[in-house]
């Protein structure tokens, strides 16, 4: 854009690289403020939390808080696109940040090497607009819910196994249901596989990190007052790598939900305990009906 088109008062560079975004009128250059103005925890930085954390850096969410206590090993570099071979052994919040500033030096990334428990979980999500969860096992997707539903902060949910995914998004609006109304508990040990031996398709995480992602910047333009596009409130959208095919299951809030459905949910009160099979099948079945739906135990 030359420097006779702008409007305002930013550096030519700001224009140059948000060019993109400023030409779709949906938006424009305030739309790009509100994105540089947001603020954004991802939760794991693995499988899911790399292509969400590289999108949202390079469309300049103006602050990106990156949750993970874990190391990066051999095994992560077939899906982890954030981390390479010579961070082996590296906290993985810290080869995130090295790659993402190289993305966006404009992006402020603040590191949380820490695994998220009901200690630590309000503090961290109240200081963020919104929250993508990106992490790989149930017991933390359960505890990020419920801090979500109790600090009121909208969640992008994602999960991955094998060549399937599965995406939504919970608003915390009183017509918007929760992660508890779908899966109201973990499901039994012999539907989830082993978490060593289940496997994952390397793309797979980047399809559906990339679809969290976009929700969480369509969240950030609609709240702006944009009208950027839809939001995956209360529906499920289920990807099928095998069939290269997309299909979608309506959720409704459950009002006897025991998180978003109960104004005295304290989530100090409740053990989240991981669950993971130790001889399960190596796949989970996908239903069609959303009231037998399995959800997917991510291999991060």
């Amino acid at each position: 854009m030359s420097t006779s088109a702008r409007t305002m008062d930013k550096p030519l560079d700001w224009y140059n690289r948000y060019a993109r975004h400023i030409a779709l009128e949906e938006v424009g250059e305030s739309g790009q403020l509100a994105l540089n103005a947001a603020s954004v925890l991802v939760i794991g930085t693995g499988g899911l939390g790399s292509p969400v954390a590289l999108y949202l850096t390079a469309a300049g969410v103006g602050t990106l808080g990156l949750v993970d206590f874990d190391t990066v090993s051999l095994n992560n570099l077939q899906r982890q696109i954030l981390h390479g071979t010579s961070d082996q052994g590296r906290p993985k919040v810290q080869s995130a940040w090295e790659t993402l500033r190289e993305i966006n030096p404009e992006v402020k990334v603040h590191l949380y090497q820490e695994k998220m428990t009901t200690a630590n979980a309000l503090d961290l999500v109240q200081e963020y607009d919104l929250v993508v969860d990106a992490s790989d096992n149930f017991a933390t997707r359960f505890l990020i819910n419920d801090v979500c539903v109790q600090a009121g902060k909208p969640l992008v949910f994602g999960a991955v196994l094998q060549f399937a995914g599965q995406v939504t998004v919970f608003t915390q609006e009183e017509d918007c249901g929760c992660y508890r109304c779908l899966f109201p508990e973990s499901p039994p040990p012999e539907l989830v596989p082993t978490c060593e031996q289940a496997g994952i398709f390397g793309v797979t995480p980047g399809i559906i990190g990339s679809l969290q992602a976009s929700q969480a910047l369509l969240l950030i333009l609609n709240s702006d007052g944009h009208t950027a596009g839809e939001i995956l409130k209360n529906r499920l959208l289920i990807y099928d790598g095998k069939q290269a095919s997309f299909r979608e299951i309506s959720l409704a809030r459950n009002p006897e939900c025991p998180v978003c459905g109960n104004p005295d949910f304290d989530l100090r009160k409740v053990e989240y305990t991981e669950t993971c099979a130790v001889d399960a099948p190596p796949a989970v079945s996908i239903s069609s009906r959303h009231t037998t739906t399995v959800p997917l135990a991510d291999i991060g």
